[in-house]
């Protein structure tokens, strides 16, 4: 099972960096800011919980914004290192199928998340939202998948 985890981590880190090429360059193609919702559910999961990030002004704000983009590492390398594990225990599906499951599994994570912390609303999403959201996680999920499959072979 060891090895599964740790599969599935190295294959959840190598979507990680893909996802977040991916979401790079649609913000560099089309002009638009960095998303601030990490960063809101930080926040938000900071006000339910006995503890706080320390500092003032810019320092507080650096930190959170660390820990927003170490939130979404940790997402990926723990979506990929479940998908390691099924992957170890013998669960094979075809690419297509395995590549949308792992996208959709590490776009939930986040997605459910947000909506339950009440940082976002899915619901009220635009298409172009929905796309902007989609398309990086079907990288993330094309990769770790890859991935997965590369270190299976003897």
């Amino acid at each position: 099972m060891t090895t599964g985890i740790l599969a599935g981590m190295a294959a959840g880190a190598a979507g990680t960096a893909a996802l977040d090429a991916a979401t790079y360059l649609d913000m560099t193609v089309r002009g638009r800011g960095s998303s601030s919702t990490p960063q809101e559910t930080v926040k938000a999961i900071e006000q339910r919980l006995p503890v706080s990030v320390p500092g003032e002004g810019a320092t507080r704000e650096n930190r959170v914004s660390g820990l927003a983009s170490l939130s979404g590492i940790a997402t990926g390398v723990g979506v990929g290192a479940v998908f390691g594990v099924l992957h170890h225990a013998g669960l094979r599906l075809p690419k297509p199928i395995g590549v949308v499951l792992v996208a959709l599994s590490a776009m939930a994570s986040t997605d459910v998340s947000m909506a339950r912390l009440r940082v976002s609303d899915p619901r009220g999403w635009s298409a172009t939202d929905w796309l902007s959201d989609l398309v990086p996680h079907l990288f993330y999920g094309a990769v770790t998948y890859a991935t997965l499959e590369a270190l299976d072979r003897p």
